[in-house]
């Protein structure tokens, strides 16, 4: 049964498990996943190739870690050419976007005459893309992560995907893979191959940083080798709102509830409204539409909207944008009267897609903007997956004899204050030196 939630009949305590979704506290699965990374920094390939015989295909070898020409050619010959098609104008557009992303490679601004102060852009060398298949096969994810790591220009991209039972790595993956341009794709999963990454084993190369969305205990994984390796954003159970006014069809609203929340039982999808109207119009359309969906994904979204999810009613638009603010939502849709004005109310969401065009679907496969976001509540201070991600920047700076001059003075009083001798030195030795 779908919930029906008045904001403001809540008790606190009722609202706070709203807002913590399906929350797994992945404290309890810190000593399995330990246990794990251990054994693969020790073992290398020898204990990845036991997990992967534990966990997804029970006849798993060693020469089956790395996807070679014969899969990527099995790999297409699988996929019908429209699927393939599709694959190619959804990259087109990611990288599109992504391009438009792309900082200068260096800038400089004097900020005083003869000061010069600025950047360097650098692509990381190596990165690791974890590219999930848990309830299901996602060349879209693959898209999201290698398209920007290769409009950055990282060296050298690696990519980690769990083996089907018969030890294959997805078809539409493999060929999203090659549509990017990357052909060292290594078929592992889970906490072995976040491990493998950190690391490095005999045939799983070694990376500077780890990207993309797993299972919580890929997140427990990662979270132990923070310190090892760059773990990136935090991306879990998929989630999303759908903001709405009085003057939204019901009936798109309702559909548009249930993307999210078909991901798995874990997920978290709401509709906020202000109308009771459009409260009750979407209730009564979504039995219909949930009825059309496959069993098991039936199951994942009746799960999903009687626990972290469902309607919610609240008392204005003021307060739907509060309680929008204060969740932070991975996908934001925005289904109001003038979505633009709302927009410009929303501080926290992963990514905000604005009017009846525009759901969730289209953004997560082809719209450009990339799908990898910030989840439970962290897209309060991290962003989307882009080409930052894959880049650092390194401050330079330049000082003229003039420049010089004119700094001198102020270091060395500042380094007296702090008491760093050997900083005051650099500059008054420096002065005599220089004949200054």
């Amino acid at each position: 049964m779908v919930q029906y939630l008045k904001l403001n009949e809540l008790s606190n305590a009722r609202l706070v498990q709203i807002l913590r979704r399906a929350e797994t506290d992945i404290r309890d699965l810190l000593p399995r996943a330990q246990e794990v990374i251990d054994k693969v920094r020790t073992e290398g390939d020898r204990a990845v190739v036991e997990y992967a015989r534990q966990f997804d295909c029970r006849d798993f070898e060693a020469p089956m870690l790395r996807a070679g020409e014969a899969d990527f050619a099995e790999a297409r010959a699988a996929l019908e050419p429209d699927v393939i098609d599709a694959i190619r104008q959804a990259h087109t557009n990611i990288e599109r976007y992504h391009r438009e992303q792309m900082p200068e490679p260096m800038w400089f601004s004097e900020v005083r005459p003869g000061i010069l102060a600025g950047e360097k852009v650098t692509p990381i060398t190596s990165v690791g893309l974890y590219v999930p298949r848990g309830k299901g096969a996602f060349p879209s994810v693959m898209l999201m992560l290698a398209t920007p790591a290769k409009v950055a220009g990282v060296e050298d991209v690696v990519v980690v995907s769990p083996p089907a039972p018969n030890g294959k790595a997805d078809a539409a993956s493999l060929v999203a893979a090659e549509i990017c341009g990357i052909s060292d794709v290594y078929v592992v999963g889970g906490m072995q191959a976040v491990a493998a990454l950190a690391y490095g084993t005999e045939t799983i190369p070694k990376v500077q940083k780890i990207i993309g969305p797993g299972s919580s205990y890929v997140s427990a994984a990662k979270r132990l080798l923070y310190g090892v390796v760059d773990v990136g954003l935090p991306a879990g159970p998929s989630e999303s709102i759908i903001l709405t006014d009085e003057a939204v069809d019901p009936r798109l609203a309702a559909l548009d509830l249930l993307v999210e929340a078909e991901h798995g039982p874990d997920s978290a999808a709401l509709l906020v409204t202000h109308s009771e109207k459009v409260a009750q119009g979407v209730l009564e359309a979504l039995p219909e539409y949930i009825a059309e969906l496959p069993e098991w994904r039936r199951q994942f979204v009746e799960r999903v909207l009687s626990n972290y999810g469902g309607v919610m009613l609240t008392g204005s638009l003021d307060q739907s944008i509060d309680f929008v603010n204060r969740y932070a939502p991975e996908h934001l849709e925005i289904l109001t009267t003038d979505p633009f004005i709302t927009l410009m109310r929303i501080r926290n969401a992963g990514e905000i897609l604005l009017g009846n065009y525009t759901p969730i679907p289209t953004a997560n496969y082809c719209l450009g903007l990339n799908a990898i976001l910030p989840t439970g509540g962290f897209a309060r201070s991290f962003s989307a997956v882009g080409v930052w991600d894959f880049l650092k920047r390194s401050g330079v700076g330049y000082l003229s004899r003039e420049g010089y001059m004119e700094l001198q003075g102020i270091t060395t009083r500042l380094a007296d204050y702090e008491g760093f001798p050997a900083h005051a030195l650099a500059i008054r030795k420096r002065n005599d030196i220089l004949d200054i």
